[in-house]
């Protein structure tokens, strides 16, 4: 087994430190459970699931999704090369931030001041098989194949760029701007990304977050991975089989102001174990967490809740349960005199079973989560109930709706990916004054 990680020093670089600020605004959501914040905190706050049992991205075989079904922003008068639902779906999340945006403006901050870092791992492959299957019946109608693709075609649809270009061309951003696609850390990616061109001066502002949206070839992708519950998920349960699969759109405006909600720690980890299964000893993900509380400065014992990444797959769940219980857990480092007071296991749950597993967007999408969790005061209970929980996993101190209500302070976000890419964030509700104790 790997030895665990020691705990690294605060990140300087980019003149980051403990205390640099690193506000994020209200965020835009678009998930399965809604397009309003009022909406999906009520289904947050009670473990409601907001999948629904479909086939159309799998053809005789139902399946579990997390689909958006609230209206999305029409794209008909858009350039042909920014028109996809994935697009659409950070435009409708774009519009809730229309306030954070005019703020920006009486503030005097220029458009070449303000950028745009996004994570997807889909982009517009949904609108190119759309074009596929119209351009197969073509040729099996006598059309001849060069001449079979439909006019409104547009390849550019599906480059991973695509999103970020549309968000600065919506928003009038004209600052640094590109996408990152790592899988499942990509938005998680994105704001940790933005935090560094805020550290390093680049940016006096940046809109970042990410979305993907459902298509055949991710449902039949996962599948193909033996990955797809043809059930609900149970994450930490004894019978979890796999993931559902959903979609999501999450933008922040990320600013260099304290008080409100501030991204206090990012921890990064690439233990390259395997093309897609995560190293069983957890020692990637240890080192993710070990480095968000580096970066943050702060002890495990001072984190309130942890939103697992959580996927209920048989080797994450595992992995995953092994880590936090090593690095939060009797013989965690709690503090550097070992205050049994700072030792409480923090509260955990995962709501990757409420919206299903949103990919490239999951990362935004749990950090959102997370600042609900702070300006609600609640944490998100788990949605597998007690008695399927499996015993053979390390005990971790998870949330249920009967848990009495503590308002957290410090909560953490976890995301990993493919090809062993972790990331942990900790976010934190601060006063207005910076030297405030809450800080």
């Amino acid at each position: 087994m790997t030895e665990p990680v020691t705990p690294e020093a605060p990140d300087t670089r980019h003149g980051l430190t403990p205390r640099s600020p690193c506000r994020l605004s209200r965020p835009g959501i678009v998930c399965p459970l809604g397009a309003d914040h009022g909406l999906i905190s009520s289904a947050l706050f009670s473990a409601s699931r907001g999948l629904r049992v479909s086939d159309d991205f799998s053809p005789g075989t139902p399946l579990s999704l997390g689909r958006v079904t609230a209206r999305l922003v029409d794209d008909s008068d858009w350039p042909a090369p920014l028109r996809s639902r994935n697009n659409r779906l950070l435009a409708t999340a774009l519009e809730q931030l229309t306030p954070e945006l005019e703020a920006l403006k009486r503030q005097g901050i220029a458009p070449e001041r303000i950028g745009v870092v996004l994570g997807t791992s889909t982009s517009g492959i949904g609108e190119t098989e759309a074009a596929m299957d119209a351009q197969r019946a073509a040729v099996a109608q006598g059309t001849p194949s060069a001449d079979s693709w439909p006019e409104s075609f547009e390849y550019r649809r599906q480059e991973l760029g695509a999103p970020a270009e549309c968000v600065a061309w919506l928003s009038g951003a004209r600052g640094p701007v590109y996408t990152l696609s790592t899988a499942c850390t990509s938005s998680a990616k994105a704001l940790a990304s933005a935090r560094r061109l805020l550290a390093s001066g680049q940016c006096d502002a940046v809109i970042a977050g990410g979305a993907d949206s459902l298509c055949h070839m991710t449902v039949k992708g996962f599948m193909s991975l033996e990955a797809v519950s043809r059930q609900q998920s149970q994450p930490l349960g004894a019978a979890r089989d796999g993931i559902n699969l959903g979609e999501a759109a999450v933008l922040f405006v990320v600013t260099p102001e304290h008080g409100g909600v501030q991204l206090t720690g990012v921890g990064e980890s690439s233990d390259a174990h395997h093309i897609s299964a995560p190293c069983p000893d957890g020692s990637g993900a240890e080192a993710a967490m070990r480095g968000a509380l580096a970066s943050a400065g702060r002890a495990p014992g001072e984190i309130d809740y942890i939103n697992l990444h959580g996927t209920a797959t048989p080797l994450n769940d595992a992995m995953e349960s092994l880590a936090i219980s090593r690095l939060f857990g009797p013989d965690g480092d709690f503090g550097p005199d070992g205050d049994e007071a700072a030792s409480r296991p923090p509260a955990v749950s995962s709501t990757k079973a409420l919206t299903g597993h949103t990919l490239g967007a999951c990362g935004a999408l749990e950090a959102a989560f997370c600042w609900l969790t702070l300006e609600h005061g609640r944490l998100p209970p788990h949605a597998t109930p007690r008695e399927a929980l499996d015993p053979t996993l390390p005990a971790l101190n998870i949330v249920y709706r009967d848990r009495p209500e503590t308002p957290p302070l410090r909560v953490m976000s976890n995301a990993f990916a493919f090809g062993g890419n972790n990331i942990s964030l900790i976010l934190e509700r601060h006063a207005t004054d910076p030297e405030s104790s809450a800080c």
